[in-house]
């Protein structure tokens, strides 16, 4: 049975945004072969760096997130921060029309609402890190 392709929607603006996402990937690896854009995909800064032009890159990167979404059959979102990473957003909007299965991680207390995190977040997902490791 081959194994599952899990997208990993997360932050990774900084190197304890890249720590964490790189280990949640190696939690999974065992069980599910992992997409992490920060290893698997195209950074934007880095593809500018490297001399492609910005308008080039950012269509790079929008368009292989997209085929990842697209053959993914889980995203992961990483929930950490008082508010969602835009990019990360963007992607379990996407992954959710797919009909992707769509779970949440977070190990951060920080939240925008009294209530809980954006109700059009929390209602994407369909388990969270929370109830999957009790």
């Amino acid at each position: 049975m081959p194994k599952p392709l899990i997208y990993i929607a997360a932050p990774l603006f900084n190197e304890g945004e890249r720590a964490l996402n790189d280990a949640i990937r190696t939690t999974l690896i065992d069980a599910a072969d992992v997409y992490l854009r920060q290893l698997d995909g195209t950074l934007l800064a880095e593809a500018i760096e490297r001399g492609e032009a910005p308008e080039f890159a950012t269509k790079e990167v929008f368009r292989r997130d997209i085929e990842a979404l697209q053959r993914c059959d889980i995203l992961l979102i990483v929930l950490n921060g008082r508010v969602v990473d835009e990019g990360a957003a963007f992607e379990l909007g996407v992954a959710w029309a797919l009909g992707k299965t769509c779970v949440a991680f977070k190990n951060d207390p920080r939240q925008l609402l009294a209530i809980g995190d954006n109700p059009m977040i929390a209602q994407a997902v369909s388990a969270s890190s929370e109830v999957l490791c009790r």
